[in-house]
């Protein structure tokens, strides 16, 4: 992605740092927050309770995700034992991510709307452009976040659900081989760049973004990086 819009656009490239840094930030910081509400302080006491980018950005991590267009950020630290109720506080210290991702899409979607429909700025202004890309980032970080594989947030979930010791093949099978499954997804996208192996991601982020829109956000940001 920050390839394309470098070529395309190298203002338009740093708007989208800028909105992939603002999403990373307030995902993991959500999930420092959750674990200090449920009881736990170990985030905090290692710097992860701010809006600070700097304390989230893994480099190695942030560098892969713009030139590679896959990556990831420092995992938030806690301790289940500090916790209320550590399988379910656990699966709310990992949820809070996604949602708070779902929550700016919302938000930003409503400045746009607010913005645009009392004309106070133009449809691709710069303001709109990067409350656009949050939109899309965060829709797709929670949406992303959301597959039951570690160390991705759903794991948290499906594993709090399916703990019963009936299901210790499925955990075991899930754990084993879902991490290896999503590595060769995300070769396959490299590899083969025409085929949406992530489709069952980007698919329901255009949609929501088009229901929280009103419109469709695929032909938005291709106006973007035609006029732009």
């Amino acid at each position: 992605m920050f390839i394309t819009l470098l070529q395309a656009n190298i203002a338009l490239a740093f708007v989208w740092v800028g909105a992939i840094l603002t999403s990373l930030t307030i995902h993991e910081f959500s999930h420092a927050l959750v674990g200090k509400l449920r009881g736990d302080k170990t985030a905090e006491r290692e710097g992860r309770l701010t809006l600070n980018p700097l304390s989230h950005i893994d480099p190695m991590g942030f560098l892969a995700l713009l030139f590679l267009g896959f990556g990831w950020a420092k995992p938030v630290p806690f301790n289940p034992y500090n916790l209320k109720n550590p399988k379910w506080d656990s699966v709310a210290i990992a949820l809070a991510g996604p949602i708070s991702n779902v929550l700016v899409a919302m938000v930003a979607a409503l400045l746009i709307r607010g913005l645009v429909g009392a004309q106070i700025v133009t449809t691709l202004n710069f303001l709109v452009v990067f409350l656009f890309l949050l939109i899309l980032i965060n829709l797709f970080l929670a949406f992303f976040n959301l597959i039951p594989v570690h160390p991705l947030d759903g794991s948290k979930l499906f594993f709090a659900l399916f703990d019963a010791p009936r299901y210790a093949n499925l955990r075991h099978s899930v754990a084993t081989y879902g991490p290896q499954v999503l590595m060769i997804a995300v070769i396959i996208s490299f590899v083969v760049p025409g085929f949406n192996v992530f489709g069952f991601v980007s698919t329901p982020a255009f949609a929501t973004c088009d229901l929280l829109l009103g419109e469709s956000c695929q032909g938005f940001f291709g106006a973007i990086l035609q006029v732009l």
